[in-house]
């Protein structure tokens, strides 16, 4: 083939042309939906391989020829092994669909990547042919595809850093999902880029103008749209409408190191020079407040690094800039290629790993774990920790260790104390404050986006001792008080207190169901949320007695107090944590001895 890598040798070419003729041989009998001899497809996604994926490796070329040569023909994997060696058999292996199971081939996929991101290389080059041509498939076969595409395929190449494959996936599969919404944002935005082109030029010219004073033509501009996915995505996340969708557009500039070298007359760190340009823009334009934004100090977790910021330009509207050399652009487009394979898998082989583990937890762990776009944070120590956008404080412990998130009680996130629920933001410096009493409780998992943490907090959860009882939402039954239960058919027993209303109903109707319950014991690790209401005489030092009596006599915690003062009469309200009614009896009647104290109502939660 003519795009073959000058850097292969005799040997390889020999390699390639013995592929092509047992892929040709193998699916001569077939075509493609559209008409064509089947060996259309495996030659075009060796030439995406090879010329959209930079590969200058002969096996990932000779695999891309026989990938679905085991899966659709009868040469099996030991041929290819015997012909081609380990290497070409191991990724077209990795690529061959097991059977009709999606889930399952997910999982054989990140199964198999192991120490080697070619396979997914591979596989994202296959899905992308395809996805350029599902045009001649059937409805239901293009709705499929392009679901698969847009829940697994279009993430993984973010998270390999390949924004132009993630970028064409995405709206290839937007298009035969959505095809009509697709159809109306490819319209709004051709009249949006008409209605601004002049004004967007204009000034354009003179920015170029400006910059070129200094560094004349080296810097290259252009500007840069939207896809109708990245408008409609934003448009569900801002519940607005097209026109409400800001910055629908930005303005680009790029460089060439060596250029700017040759026309300034001195070599200039590509980092100033990205600084230069902005310092010249933002001295001439205003700048829109906090709109500076430095991904080359703190790059996203796909490696993407740039400057952005706006500026209003003549006529009264806010322009997005981003401003980055050619090689910075080059590795936001070819991040996993460019920037070193060996530095992308350590950043994803743990969560691959994780994900092919378990088939239950697979595909909301793909969801949480590939199609969130990052965040970074760091620790006091300044060690960075790649999270998912909308990450909290306790998605970040668990990041840093499994102990840390188990026993996560508080944070300080820049200095300020804060829950661990809180939702963290770029560039936040994160201390995890632990204690041993704390575990995590179910509605930790409404505060984590993680797909680590989840399965962390669910892990513990499931080995927790299951309940014997289910307790009435309604009358709130406790150890010590008096209980009464009903054992449904499946042997459960749901516990109520004898005068809740809902035990009476139910017992009118089904007295079968009634069961003695003696063993519903006070648990040291089980509290249960109660209210007591005080009406007292004010005095001096009353609120403090009243706290001492029920924090040190009694060791109960407090998770909410309110008071008030009408002339002399104090009333206060305390929201606490009990074992049992017993427990709360006694406390109820230390209280009421309380100089002053004139009336103490016990209420359940």
């Amino acid at each position: 083939m003519a795009c073959l890598p000058e850097s292969f040798t005799d040997n390889d070419r020999y390699l390639v042309e013995k592929a092509y003729e047992l892929a040709e041989e193998a699916h001569r009998p077939q075509k493609r939906k559209g008409g064509d001899p089947y060996i259309v497809h495996p030659i075009a996604v060796a030439k995406v391989v090879i010329t959209e994926m930079r590969q200058k490796d002969v096996s990932i070329v000779c695999a891309a020829l026989l990938h679905d040569v085991v899966e659709d023909t009868p040469h099996s994997i030991e041929e290819i092994r015997a012909l081609f060696g380990d290497d070409v058999a191991f990724l077209v292996n990795a690529v061959t669909k097991r059977n009709n199971d999606q889930v399952d081939n997910y999982q054989h996929i990140l199964g198999s990547v192991q120490d080697d991101v070619r396979v997914l290389i591979l596989k994202l080059s296959d899905r992308l042919h395809n996805m350029r041509t599902l045009e001649s498939m059937k409805p239901e076969k293009q709705w499929k595809i392009a679901s698969e595409t847009q829940f697994f395929f279009a993430p993984l190449a973010g998270r390999l850093g390949l924004f132009n494959v993630k970028s064409e996936l995405e709206n290839l599969a937007f298009r035969f999902l959505n095809p009509d919404e697709y159809d109306f944002q490819s319209w709004m935005l051709a009249e949006d880029r008409e209605r601004t082109r002049n004004a967007v030029e204009t000034f354009l010219g003179e920015v170029r103008e400006l910059v070129g004073s200094v560094f004349g033509t080296a810097i290259k501009w252009d500007i840069r749209y939207r896809k109708p996915y990245s408008i409609w995505r934003e448009m569900q996340e801002r519940d607005c409408d097209f026109y409400h969708v800001p910055f629908k557009h930005f303005i680009r500039a790029s460089f060439d190191p060596a250029e700017v070298e040759r026309q300034v007359g001195q070599r200039l760190l590509e980092e100033d020079v990205v600084l230069k340009i902005y310092a010249l823009l933002s001295t001439r334009y205003n700048e829109q407040t906090g709109s500076f934004v430095n991904y080359m100090a703190q790059p996203k977790a796909n490696g993407y690094r740039s400057v952005h910021f706006r500026l209003l330009n003549p006529y009264g509207q806010i322009e997005e800039f981003h401003v980055s050399s050619d090689n910075m652009r080059e590795q936001s487009y070819y991040g996993c290629i460019v920037e070193g394979k060996e530095q992308w898998l350590r950043r994803l082989t743990n969560v691959l790993r994780e994900l092919s583990e378990d088939n239950d937890t697979m595909m909301p762990g793909i969801q949480h774990s590939l199609f969130n776009e990052d965040i970074v944070v760091f620790t006091p120590k300044g060690m960075p920790v790649t999270l998912p956008k909308n990450a909290t404080v306790l998605d970040f412990a668990y990041e840093v260790h499994s102990d840390i998130g188990t026993h996560a009680k508080c944070a300080h996130v820049n200095g300020r104390l804060v829950s661990v629920r809180t939702v963290l933001h770029r560039g936040d410096c994160v201390r995890v404050e632990t204690d041993e009493k704390i575990f995590p409780k179910p509605d930790w998992l409404d505060s984590t986006v993680s797909y680590k943490a989840r399965k962390l907090i669910r892990s513990y959860l499931r080995d927790l001792p299951k309940p014997r009882y289910t307790l009435c939402p309604v009358c709130h039954p406790m150890p010590g008080g008096e209980i009464i239960g009903f054992r449904d058919a499946s042997g459960v027993v749901s516990l109520h207190r004898r005068n809740c209303p809902e035990a009476i109903r139910i017992a009118s109707g089904q007295g079968n169901t009634i069961v003695a319950v003696n063993d519903f014991e006070p648990n040291e690790a089980i509290v249960y949320p109660v209210c007591i209401q005080i009406t007292a005489m004010d005095r001096y030092h009353l609120l403090r007695d009243i706290i001492h009596c029920v924090v040190e006599d009694f060791k109960v915690s407090i998770k909410g107090l309110t008071n008030s003062k009408v002339d002399e009469i104090f009333t206060c309200e305390l929201d606490l944590e009990v074992h049992s009614v017993t427990e709360l009896n006694k406390l109820a009647v230390a209280l009421d001895s309380i100089a002053g104290v004139e009336e103490v109502r016990k209420q359940l939660k």
